[in-house]
Parts: structure tokens; C-alpha cells; sequence
């Protein structure tokens, strides 16, 4: 499945936002060297409890915006997994 992300570098804490229109995706760790990349790919893991191994960026390496591929878990599960759990 393919779940199409804007990210937000450097936050003030680790989130998962869904409203109508996107995934928001906003962490602590700043965009140089991959952090940000990395913290991404391990919030999304631990949130829809899949190993970091499954997650992958498949496009967006050095944008906000970015094309997120998850193995293991449908779409309908990761969405109602992403909205229904907070923190």
C-alpha cells in the first residue's frame, strides 16, 4: 500500500494528523543526513506496528512531500489505525 504524506521537520513533538485532504506527518529530528527520513519511517512502524523493515520511502527523499510504501498492513487498516490512535 502507498500512502502519500506532507512531513513537517523539526516539530515541537512527534505526530500523526489526518484531515480530509492529507497525512500529516510532523517529527523532532531536523532534515539533514535523513533524520528526518528516519524518524518517519520509525513513527509510522510503531504506530501501525509493523517492523521499520516495511516501511519505506519510494519517492520524496528531499521534499516534504513524500510517497510512503507499507507492506504488511492494508490501506483501510493503516488509515483507521493512524486516526484512531493519538500521541
Amino acid at each position: 500500500m502507498d500512502l502519500d504524506i506532507r512531513v513537517q521537520p523539526r516539530a515541537s513533538r512527534n505526530t500523526i494528523e489526518i484531515d480530509s485532504e492529507r497525512i500529516k506527518v510532523r517529527v523532532t529530528a531536523a532534515p539533514e543526513g535523513g533524520k528526518a527520513n528516519d524518524a518517519v519511517v520509525a513513527l509510522l512502524a510503531k504506530r501501525l506496528r509493523v517492523p521499520k523493515s516495511s516501511v519505506r520511502i519510494v519517492r520524496g527523499h528531499k521534499s516534504r512531500d513524500k510517497r510512503i510504501r507499507i507492506e504488511g498492513i492494508s490501506t483501510m487498516d493503516a488509515l483507521r489505525v493512524l486516526r484512531t490512535e493519538r500521541g
